[in-house]
């Protein structure tokens, strides 16, 4: 292309392999209208030929193969065997969320958790994840859980009851039971028919069972044939027919009774096996005796038939028929009465008898006038009267208010008047006529019975006046008044006596004189041993005891109880001082010093072992005496005023002058000091011997004891 590019005609240039290539030069742009577009014919590169060139595919596709075949010889070598045993009945479909080939009954899996899920006809789903491990060959046990099945039950008899494994079911019949899968112990029961125990096997897998139970009778046909024929049968009660017909009769050992009016009941016992019919022998009946219900007024009277005693009225007897008897009644205070009886067969009598009665003449002399009489229980009238009463014995009793009701028993004879005269007490009067003037405790200890209330005077002055010699400042007078009676020990308590409830104690001796023979007052014992002494005592005699005991501590007291006790500090002054209405000083009068041997005090001879003496007197005894040695008091007691001090029950206080007037005082319940009341062997001063003196403790001393009380009510 030399020449100019102005005047070159612009005109398509022919396509060719070579700007095919890329080596095509740029045309110049022309315009449409000049020149039109046309389709060029190929033509292949100058001097070559063309080359037919294959798709990628067979390539591509084989490398594919190559590769699926790697991976499953890769899967084969690293592939477990694994086998899946599903336990149940059916065929089971298995389906497990991951590769896995199955291999006849086995499956191809490499190691790893896979969720298997199983399931099989009548039998509930199972699903769970599964671990394969890198063992070659693996077996895995699968039990998926049964499905219930449903069980109905039927009998022979109907409405039989059913128990399924202890459980009550109701009657037969019984639909559509669900039931899971197992077996279960069946009992089926009726009236009158052996009962049925058997093993259901129940198949579940929603199957449905239906068992049908007969049961067999649990009686025999028993044939009765009696003379006379028409008897009624009976078995415990119940009617079954009667004679020359068949009944039935259950299994088991049985009394039949046959009855029939106008004959005895006859009793026949069988031994009845079910299913085996029996025919006994005839029975004859034997024609009944007949019964007489014979009753008395009065009643209770003795009966007798044909001279043998058969009974009290009311009483229904038994007669042979067609035969007399005698029958004869008797009841004391009445006539007897005779009655001759004949009774049909099976015959029933009714007879009531009056007797008639013997009376006797009680002559009733009564004080006061107008108290009531009753005799058993019925009200007769007032005063003193004659009382015609039935010839037996009869309970009499004389009433007034304000009087203590007397009882006694009277016996009437018929003919012969009796006389009877009750004059009544008052309560006051009777109760002192019922107390006792002295009693014995369990360990031979004598008490006598004080009684103020009887006594000239209740009411005095404890203490002693501020111009008394002698008297010391816890001696205030004060008033008190008594009005319970009591019974107090004539002695004190012996060591003999006190070792019946501690064996081991022991008095001790002072300066070889010695304070613990048998007959000597016990001494060395606390306040405390002495009231645990007294509720041992009690307890001996089954009394309630006074003193209220806590582990051993005695800390308070019962004033309603009637065992024994020390006595209070009233009682013992009021023992020991009040003479009727004289006041005593010392116990053995008003003179001091004693003019002989009348009280164990600290005399001539307790010199060495007192160190101070009464002198010029002379009891013969150094340190404590037997009980009783000296003469008692005014009122039977012994040493009161000396042998060895003694412990009473009131808890140690000096007593108010102005207080009011005290009655039957107990003091405080409890407390660390308790009074002491009467001289010893060991004292001798004129203030210590006087009978007001007053001293206070609460251990034992060697001249300190103590003696016991009770209330008397």
């Amino acid at each position: 292309m030399t020449g100019d590019k102005d005047n070159q005609s612009l005109e398509p240039a022919a396509f060719t392999p070579s700007q095919a290539a890329g080596n095509r030069p740029y045309p110049q742009r022309s315009t449409p209208d000049e020149h039109p577009l046309g389709i060029t014919a190929f033509e292949p590169l100058s001097g070559q030929t063309a080359e037919r060139r294959l798709p990628p595919w067979p390539w591509m596709a084989g490398g594919v193969a190559l590769l699926a075949l790697l991976l499953c010889v890769l899967f084969l070598l690293t592939a477990r065997s694994l086998e899946l045993r599903v336990n149940a009945i059916g065929a089971a479909a298995i389906d497990i969320e991951g590769l896995a080939l199955k291999v006849g009954n086995r499956y191809l899996i490499r190691p790893g958790d896979y969720r298997v899920s199983v399931n099989v006809a009548g039998y509930r789903d199972w699903q769970q994840v599964v671990t394969v491990t890198e063992a070659d060959s693996q077996q895995i046990d699968i039990e998926p859980a049964i499905l219930p099945g449903t069980v109905s039950i039927t009998s022979v008899p109907p409405a039989a009851h059913v128990v399924l494994n202890g459980e009550h079911l109701g009657p037969t019949p019984l639909r559509d039971l669900t039931l899971e899968a197992g077996t279960y112990s069946l009992q089926v029961t009726a009236p009158r028919y052996q009962k049925s125990e058997q093993t259901l096997a129940v198949t579940g897998r929603n199957v449905d069972q239906t068992i049908a139970v007969t049961l067999a009778p649990d009686w025999a046909d028993i044939n009765l044939t009696s003379e006379p024929a028409g008897a009624d049968i009976y078995s415990d009660g119940t009617r079954l027919g009667t004679t020359n017909n068949t009944v039935e009769v259950l299994a088991g050992e049985h009394t039949l009774t046959l009855k029939r009016a106008g004959y005895q009941d006859y009793a026949l016992t069988l031994s009845v096996v079910a299913g085996v019919a029996q025919q006994p022998e005839t029975i004859t009946l034997v024609p009944a005796n007949g019964v007489l219900v014979l009753r008395s007024n009065p009643s209770g009277a003795s009966v007798t038939v044909n001279g043998e005693f058969v009974g009290k009225t009311p009483q229904e007897l038994e007669l042979s028929p067609g035969t007399d008897h005698l029958i004869r009644l008797s009841k004391l205070g009445y006539a007897r009465q005779s009655v001759v009886m004949a009774l049909d067969k099976g015959a029933f009598v009714e007879r009531r008898i009056t007797l008639e009665p013997e009376l006797g003449d009680i002559v009733l002399s009564v004080v006061p006038d107008d108290a009531e009489i009753f005799v058993d229980g019925e009200l007769l009238g007032r005063g003193s009267q004659t009382l015609s009463l039935a010839a037996f014995e009869r309970r009499l009793e004389v009433r007034k208010p304000g009087y203590a009701t007397q009882r006694q028993r009277v016996t009437p004879r018929p003919g012969l008047a009796q006389r009877v005269a009750v004059t009544l007490l008052t309560e006051a009067e009777a109760r002192k006529a019922a107390l006792k003037p002295e009693i014995t405790t369990a360990l031979g200890q004598t008490l006598v019975l004080i009684d103020p209330l009887s006594a000239v005077t209740n009411e005095f002055t404890m203490g002693a006046s501020r111009r008394e010699p002698g008297r010391r400042s816890n001696e205030v007078e004060h008033t008190v008044r008594l009005e319970r009676a009591f019974y107090l020990a004539t002695t004190e308590t012996t060591n003999a006596q006190f070792r019946r409830f501690l064996a081991s104690h022991d008095s001790g001796q002072i300066e070889g004189n010695s304070l613990n023979r048998e007959h000597q007052p016990v001494v060395q014992i606390s306040w405390q041993q002495a009231a645990r002494f007294c509720n041992w005592l009690s307890e001996q005699e089954g009394l309630d005891p006074f003193y209220r005991d806590t582990q051993g501590i005695i800390n308070g007291y019962n004033p309603s109880s009637t065992g024994y006790r020390l006595p209070t500090e009233a009682e013992w002054a009021y023992a020991a001082r009040i003479e009727g209405d004289r006041i005593r000083r010392f116990g053995w009068g008003d003179t001091f010093p004693p003019q002989k041997a009348v009280v164990n005090v600290a005399d001539n001879t307790s010199a060495l072992v007192t160190g101070r003496i009464l002198n010029g007197y002379a009891d013969g005894h150094i340190v404590s005496a037997p009980v009783a040695t000296f003469p008692p008091n005014h009122r039977g007691l012994y040493d009161m005023d000396g042998n060895v001090a003694e412990w009473v029950h009131d808890v140690y206080a000096i007593p108010s002058a102005n207080a009011e007037v005290s009655v039957d005082p107990l003091g405080a319940r409890n407390g660390d000091n308790y009074t002491v009341r009467g001289a010893s062997w060991g004292l001798s001063r004129l203030s210590e011997l006087r009978l007001t003196f007053r001293d206070y403790g609460a251990a034992g001393r060697d001249d300190l004891g103590f003696r016991v009380a009770r209330y008397a009510e």
